[in-house]
């Protein structure tokens, strides 16, 4: 078993369900009236909006989800080319990318770059080792 893919699987759950609490806490609380997807946008948002904003919050968490599971069972597979190591590399990238847009966007004040620039080099050693 590949240590740093089973590491880097964790963290990219773990970024997914930090992402979904807090979002839900400090954001989406708010907005909601009692309901599971919230509605209210006050006058700067119409429901519809909210509600999709919503969705697409959460999008990522389980997107993020659907990595980790596809990087935890690809460190059971042996390095050294080939599908596993386009798949690890393609996975690392996204998170990379991902990183540098939330880093570039948030003057680096959001932490949710860290967590995916950990996933990316978790993936780079899973390559190497």
């Amino acid at each position: 078993m590949n240590a740093y893919l089973t590491a880097a699987a964790a963290l990219a759950w773990a970024v997914g369900v930090v992402h979904s609490i807090l979002g839900e806490r400090l954001i989406f609380s708010r907005l909601r009236q009692g309901r599971l997807v919230p509605t209210d946008g006050g006058t700067l948002l119409q429901e519809r909006h909210v509600r999709i904003l919503w969705a697409s919050w959460h999008l990522p968490t389980i997107f993020g989800w659907v990595l980790a599971a596809a990087l935890l069972r690809l460190a059971s597979e042996p390095t050294g080319g080939g599908l596993m190591d386009s798949l690890v590399t393609s996975i690392g990238g996204g998170m990379l990318a991902g990183s540098v847009l939330v880093c570039y966007a948030t003057k680096a004040r959001h932490p949710g770059w860290i967590g995916l620039l950990g996933v990316a080099v978790l993936c780079w050693l899973g390559l190497r080792g």
